[in-house]
């Protein structure tokens, strides 16, 4: 009997899906224990906790600056609010509850996370949490328990959902070298941007990265209901994960027009979002005037559809164009809603055509990106939401990932400097950077296949122009921390940081698009030749 050749694979492909046999508890063990991928997560693990605690030792948003304080502010008040008063008075302006400090705005999920960890402050250090006479409040105690609340749930969250996707992600690369799987551990758990935000600045972001990075983990494994569950989660955290919705979307509705009985999975799909949203918004679903109240707070249009210097369209070309000038808000709300609709379109429908994993983390990253381009009312720190997406994709676009980390970090840099976290933001690009360039990492030293998605960034000039950014933005550091701006243009240097992270960011999502789509067309002609 003549032996059976094993079945050939390819090193890059992430579109394999993962087999029963393989998914099985022992076998997944066994790859773990084979690739040392247990090993590299708790060490880089412990160091990725020790980076957090360092840089939670630093100010946070607000710190010592009354009558409102900052984002740290914000938490411990939602805290206050959640454990003081019942749950159908948090979202509703009153005498115990003004909503002009700091009221809640964010969904249901948000809310219970403020309630449990609000539990947590109130055994340790009641003052901190009680109701009015807390406000600003800023104690040691008080202080080192709300650090401890945003470790442990990047412990409890964050760290379990990285590790899940390296293991999916990394089960169907089948050459997968030890380096390749340490390596992106490191840059997902080693999140510069994330880090600054959460344990420098002051947020619970790592929540709802946490579990849109779960829902894409269930994406690999081919677990489609779990991922509904998981987004709708994310969702009901923090509004902004809308930015990967047409990434999931998408891709899910491109899988079922291809099964059998395409409706009655979209149907299964359907009620496991509704059932999940349901459960989490039980209190607020009894009353139409409730659940409008919960939703009017979670769009704060009366903002205006920019704040600060962000390196969006809106605020770039503002600078040209006033746009708050020339259209009421109603008219930039449907504007802004057109155009970021019109920037996810391509990703979309390349995933409908031709649904697959590695063009579904590609949809991720367009979609989300043409979120903060383009949609209503994006705050410097949603450049967390594409960010993730490169992070996952870090092993495909190691040179181009590279670059956005510096340009993601640089556009918060003034977000940064307010905060007085001028050291971890040097210390943490300098980590980085020592990540990405380490010695004998074969993967950022490697040269770039020769391919069609790479012959976009092949035209003259591209090289030269990434180097002369990169020494603009070197000089924009130096000036903005030693050169006070004219006195006619106080923020000249936050404007031209905003250009040009901005103009970054443009190539990046075209060369990203162009990317996505020759996927599809590299299958075409695969199915051609066979």
């Amino acid at each position: 009997m003549p032996k059976k050749k094993p079945a050939k694979h390819s090193g890059d492909d992430t579109t394999a899906p993962i087999s029963a046999q393989d998914g099985a508890p022992i076998n997944t063990w066994r790859w773990l224990v084979h690739k040392g991928t247990t090993t590299s997560f708790l060490c880089i693990s412990l160091f990725a906790l020790l980076i957090r605690s360092a840089v939670s030792m630093y100010p946070y948003s607000g710190a010592g600056i009354p009558p409102k304080f900052g984002d740290f502010e914000a938490q411990r008040h939602w805290m206050e609010i959640t454990t003081n008063l019942p749950p159908i008075d948090w979202y509703r302006n009153g005498t115990f509850n003004d909503l002009s400090y700091w009221g809640l705005d964010y969904p249901p999920l948000t809310a219970y996370q403020s309630y449990i960890h609000g539990i947590f402050l109130r055994m340790f250090n009641p003052e901190s949490v009680s109701l009015l006479s807390s406000h600003g409040h800023e104690s040691y105690l008080g202080k080192l328990l709300m650090r401890w609340t945003v470790l442990s749930s990047d412990v409890l969250i964050f760290f379990p959902a990285a590790l899940f996707f390296v293991l999916v992600y990394h089960k169907t690369r089948t050459k997968s070298a030890k380096s390749e799987v340490a390596w992106h551990i490191a840059v997902i758990l080693l999140n510069p941007c994330l880090i600054l935000i959460d344990h420098g600045h002051f947020q619970y972001n790592c929540i709802s990265l946490g579990l849109t990075m779960g829902a894409i983990s269930a994406v690999l494994c081919e677990c489609e209901v779990l991922t509904c569950v998981l987004f709708s989660l994310a969702l009901s955290h923090k509004q902004m994960s809308a930015y990967f919705a047409p990434a999931f979307f998408s891709h899910l509705l491109g899988k079922c027009l291809r099964r059998k009985n395409p409706i009655l999975s979209v149907l299964k799909l359907g009620v496991a979002v509704i059932v999940t949203f349901v459960v989490v918004w039980w209190p607020y679903i009894h009353s139409l005037d409730d659940f409008s109240m919960v939703l009017s707070r979670l769009a704060p249009f009366e903002r205006g559809i920019y704040e600060d210097y962000v390196a969006n369209f809106w605020c770039t070309t503002s600078i040209l164009i006033k746009w708050k000038k020339l259209f009421t808000t109603p008219s930039l709300k449907s504007i802004s809603l057109v155009a970021t609709v019109l920037a996810s379109l391509p990703s979309m429908v390349q995933q409908i055509l031709s649904p697959s994993n590695e063009g579904f983390l590609y949809g991720l990253l367009n979609s989300s990106m043409a979120f903060y381009l383009f949609s209503f009312q994006v705050h410097e720190k949603s450049i967390l939401m594409p960010f993730l997406s490169a992070t996952l994709l870090a092993l495909k676009i190691p040179n181009h990932f590279n670059h956005l980390t510096y340009y993601a970090l640089f556009s918060m840099f003034p977000l940064l400097w307010r905060d007085k976290l001028l050291i971890p933001y040097l210390a943490l690009s300098f980590l980085f950077t020592v990540i990405y360039h380490s010695p004998g990492n074969h993967i950022t030293m490697q040269k770039p296949k020769a391919s069609s998605s790479s012959s976009f960034t092949n035209f003259p000039g591209y090289v030269f122009l990434c180097r002369t950014h990169f020494f603009i933005s070197l000089v924009l550091h130096v000036l903005y921390l030693t050169i006070q701006p004219p006195r006619k243009y106080p923020f000249l240097f936050e404007a031209l940081i905003m250009i040009l992270c901005f103009s970054y960011f443009v190539m990046f999502a075209l060369y990203t698009n162009y990317t996505q789509w020759t996927l599809s067309s590299s299958a075409d002609k695969e199915k051609k030749q066979i």
